[in-house]
């Protein structure tokens, strides 16, 4: 049960939820929404940043291989539960979610793919350690435009993925992310949910 509780659609500001197209939107797909809503001065501007990075210069399959590797490492249960429809349409499969794993040495990820998975684990787990090294790898893939926006994308995935995690918004997810176990969960491995 989430920790925060969770707006109804008739609850939420009607702008808001036209915006997000709440009617058109399951639970889960309104997860977050329906906790941000109690704050509907802010969930407008983050409903604007979050739909910016949507429509961005990144190909929808290296964000999720990103977005995925962050949730595990924030042991985020509704992160890692699910996949999106657009990244699944740009060639994510539950074999490639496999090969986070071990993302150094997985040869379905591309190069470029490998370095923004490294720039992400190292920026969830240790992000002092990134370095002239690093940004340097990046630009060989990676205009200065996309690498801010992973930049951007990441801390993203970071911060309110770990915020997602505290809230525990488990209860339209896959039995295994309801588990009330201690163990770490991972995205490969268990069954997943496909949204918007």
């Amino acid at each position: 049960m989430a920790r925060i509780r969770r707006l109804g659609i008739d609850e939420l500001d009607p702008e808001v939820a036209a915006r997000v197209a709440a009617e058109q939107r399951t639970p889960l797909e309104m997860a977050v929404g329906s906790i941000v809503g109690h704050r509907p001065d802010l969930a407008a501007p983050l409903s604007a940043y979050t739909r910016s990075l949507k429509n961005g210069l990144l190909p929808r399959r290296l964000v999720e291989l990103v977005r995925l590797r962050i949730a595990f490492h924030n042991q985020c249960r509704s992160c890692m539960a699910i996949r999106y429809q657009d990244a699944v349409a740009d060639g994510l499969t539950e074999a490639l979610v496999c090969s986070l794993e071990r993302p150094a040495d997985a040869s379905d990820l591309s190069q470029a793919e490998q370095v923004a998975l490294r720039y992400a684990d190292l920026f969830a787990t240790d992000h002092l350690s990134i370095d002239d090294a690093l940004y340097a790898a990046l630009a060989r893939y990676f205009t200065e435009g996309e690498v801010v926006e992973l930049g951007l994308q990441v801390a993203l995935f970071v911060g309110l993925g770990r915020l997602a995690a505290t809230w525990h918004i488990v209860e339209d997810l896959p039995a295994a992310f309801q588990s009330t176990s201690a163990a770490p969960l991972t995205p490969w491995g268990n069954e997943s949910v496909v949204v918007r």
